[in-house]
């Protein structure tokens, strides 16, 4: 372990054996607009709530605060890591240090393959939004053919990655601009909506208090349609490790880091739930079965309340939180693609590994995860519910890479290797004698989530059985893949690049074991 005075310099570096090579620019808003903008207040709630509605009528918003307080158990635990070990790529970096390589490997892999699938849909939201504010954003037909819809959607689905893939290879400078302006764009607007939507508010609260007739054909009453419905809060509020996974281009990023994964989550919570909240309270019809339908659900809410240019003016301001969105999901698969190469982690380690000597950033994974992530966009066009299942089991795929994390941590608090003395004595973040009992509860929200996400379920995942049972059988697909490059190539290369070695080990850093 290197000394706590290298520890503020180099924000962890040293302990993997790494060296800087990234523009070290972020300040403590943009640290915390990146977390904000991967989880997306408008963009998660707007996408989702037609299917929590759907399911389970006003009372899912219940899930809204059940599933904060698993994800803020978790988010403190990455809270004390980010505070020691702010690295790229921080999800693989951590499960890595505290379980081993094959864990750290599995929870990377997981992880990039899961953020390439939610670029793909996080910009499908575009075509929900694009063609209520101008009907010529229905490119393909008049959106009332078959494949109209679909189509579309894969064509301005493209186009926005084509310009995340431009943003993100010309510097993480420009991305944070970016990304910066649309999240205070995001926040005000998701502010002002929710005051708005509190001003027309047509019933009181005790309408989240009664099933409303919902459940009745589940086998286990309300609670099964419950559970399904929480899917909609659980597939928002996750994300928040990305403020850490800058953290090689953050200033201070062990103090700041923590803090902006803390205020990302709760900004995300508060005004995202009082959206939800008042949208039930102030929808004209709750009887309306387009709340249920990805065509209505909130959108509809909101411009049958705010009619007019102030309707329009508000979906311009869900259309940029999805473009900052999908700016952050991609710039965190780009990290965590950098670090795993520089480990020698991934096929073309070197190539992926490489930073821009101009823009310093890793530009060929920024143009892979594009390419990747418009390829996977086109099985939209004729399999829909194909792509259904494969985004539903990405978020599946980002519970257990955090698990992967919580897990070994845990055991590492239960030998007494948790947390290093430096925390406390340099004033960093640490939960002290809280930390225990936060991390169990981590570790079995973690659990049980990712098996709640995971059950099959017809009205989720369809027909036929592969889809129904997709969380096991795609999941195990692409491990099985990985698993194949792993044990029959990786596994004896797998070490830090030379290129990217900390000076003292550079001459032994090819082939190294990590």
């Amino acid at each position: 372990m290197v000394s706590s005075t290298s520890d503020v310099e180099d924000g962890g570096l040293g302990d993997f054996g790494y060296k800087e090579s990234l523009d070290r620019s972020l300040g403590k808003f943009a640290s915390f607009a990146a977390g904000v903008s991967y989880i997306s207040i408008l963009t998660g709630t707007f996408q989702l709530f037609y299917f929590g509605f759907g399911s389970a009528g006003p009372a899912y918003l219940w899930s809204w605060p059940i599933v904060f307080v698993g994800q803020m158990a978790v988010a403190l635990c990455f809270m004390e890591l980010a505070a020691k070990y702010p690295v790229a790529g921080s999800v693989y970096n951590w499960a890595k240090l505290l379980g081993s390589r094959i864990v750290g490997w599995s929870s990377g892999w997981l992880m990039l393959t899961a953020s390439i699938v939610t670029l793909s849909a996080v910009v499908l939201a575009l075509q929900v939004n694009l063609p209520r504010l101008w009907s010529g954003f229905q490119l393909i037909g008049d959106g009332t053919g078959e494949y109209d819809y679909a189509t579309n959607a894969v064509v301005l689905g493209t186009i926005m990655i084509a310009f995340t893939t431009l943003v993100n290879a010309a510097g993480i400078r420009l991305m944070a601009r970016i990304n910066s302006a649309g999240v205070f764009i995001e926040l005000v607007a998701a502010v002002l909506i929710a005051v708005i939507l509190a001003c027309n508010i047509q019933r009181g609260p005790e309408i989240f208090f009664s099933t409303n007739g919902y459940g009745t054909e589940e086998s286990a009453g309300y609670l099964g349609a419950f559970l399904v419905a929480s899917l909609a809060s659980g597939y928002v509020m996750y994300g928040f490790d990305t403020a850490s996974s800058l953290g090689e281009e953050t200033v201070e990023p062990r103090r700041t880091a923590p803090k902006a994964i803390l205020r990302a989550i709760l900004a995300s919570f508060v005004i995202g739930g009082a959206i939800l909240v008042f949208a039930v309270m102030a929808a004209p019809d709750l009887n309306d079965p387009e709340l249920g339908t990805p065509q209505g659900g909130l959108q509809s809410i909101v411009t049958s309340v705010l009619s007019g240019p102030l309707g329009t003016v508000f979906l311009i301001c869900i259309l940029v939180a999805v473009t900052v969105c999908s700016l952050a999901v991609h710039t965190a698969a780009i990290r965590l693609t950098f670090a795993m190469a520089r480990d020698n982690a991934l096929p073309f380690g070197e190539r992926l590994a490489t930073v821009h000597p101009k823009y310093q950033t890793p530009v060929v994974p920024a143009v892979v995860i594009g390419l990747l992530s418009i390829l996977i966009l086109v099985i939209n066009v004729g399999q829909p519910k194909i792509f259904t299942v494969l985004t539903s089991i990405a978020i599946i795929m980002i519970y257990l890479a955090y698990l992967m994390v919580t897990g070994p941590l845990l055991k590492k608090r239960l030998k007494g290797e948790w947390p290093p003395k430096d925390l406390k004595e340099g004033g960093y973040f640490t939960m002290g004698r809280w930390g225990l009992p936060v991390n169990i509860f981590a570790v079995v929200w973690g659990a049980g989530m990712a098996l709640n996400l995971a059950w099959p379920r017809e009205a989720v995942y369809g027909t036929p059985w592969y889809n129904t049972w997709g969380a096991f059988v795609y999941i195990g697909v692409i491990l099985g893949l990985g698993y194949l490059w792993y044990f029959t190539v990786g596994r004896g290369h797998i070490g830090t690049l030379t290129s990217h070695a900390a000076t003292t080990t550079a001459g032994t850093a090819e082939g190294e074991k990590v």
